[in-house]
């Protein structure tokens, strides 16, 4: 039996999905960014009792199909955005069909009728807190980043951050410095 659970988006969160089937005693075949597979198929008391514990950890079952693909969508994103080392030189559209198996322009129609945004600006604001991320690591400087995230050039990332954020890529970064210094003096 597979799951779908909504904002499960991080490896803690996987850590605290993982805990909470342990506590109850539900044996699991894998724990993904935004599903489940469970062994045996849960009884209404089981499913209600992981829907309260997993709330509780701020972290929501799903059971409406459009939510579930939209998840699926936002998973693949995330994964392909955070959790890899290297983007591939593919079109995200690409990706996302080939992964869910389906038609990017369904994907992408109930993605903007569901969510409100587009699957592009999605993954904007995903790679926008890739780079803040990245940028506050100071261990590549804006050049290796905007290769690393597949943008054209870094005048293209600077602009993209500036429209998302409101600010430059090194405003951003002395924001943060002076704000690190200032704490550091308390």
């Amino acid at each position: 039996m597979i799951l779908y659970i909504k904002y499960m988006v991080s490896l803690r969160c996987k850590m605290k999905v993982k805990e909470v089937l342990k506590k109850m005693d539900i044996r699991y075949v894998s724990v993904d960014l935004g599903c489940v597979e469970i062994k045996n198929d849960l009884t209404p008391v089981q499913y209600e009792q992981l829907k309260d514990f997993l709330l509780e950890s701020g972290l929501e079952l799903m059971d409406d199909k459009k939510s579930i693909l939209i998840e699926k969508i936002k998973n693949s994103i995330v994964e392909l955005i955070h959790h890899t080392d290297e983007l591939p030189k593919v079109n995200y559209s690409d990706y996302i069909s080939e992964k869910l198996n389906l038609d990017y322009k369904y994907l992408s129609n109930i993605f903007s009728e569901v969510s409100g945004f587009t699957i592009q600006q999605y993954i904007i604001q995903n790679k926008i807190e890739k780079v803040k991320e990245l940028l506050l690591y100071e261990e590549l400087n804006l050049t290796e980043i905007s290769y690393l995230l597949n943008y054209s050039s870094v005048a293209h990332l600077s602009n993209q951050f500036r429209k998302v954020t409101g600010l430059t890529p090194s405003y951003y970064k002395k924001l943060k410095l002076k704000r690190s210094k200032t704490i550091e003096s308390l």
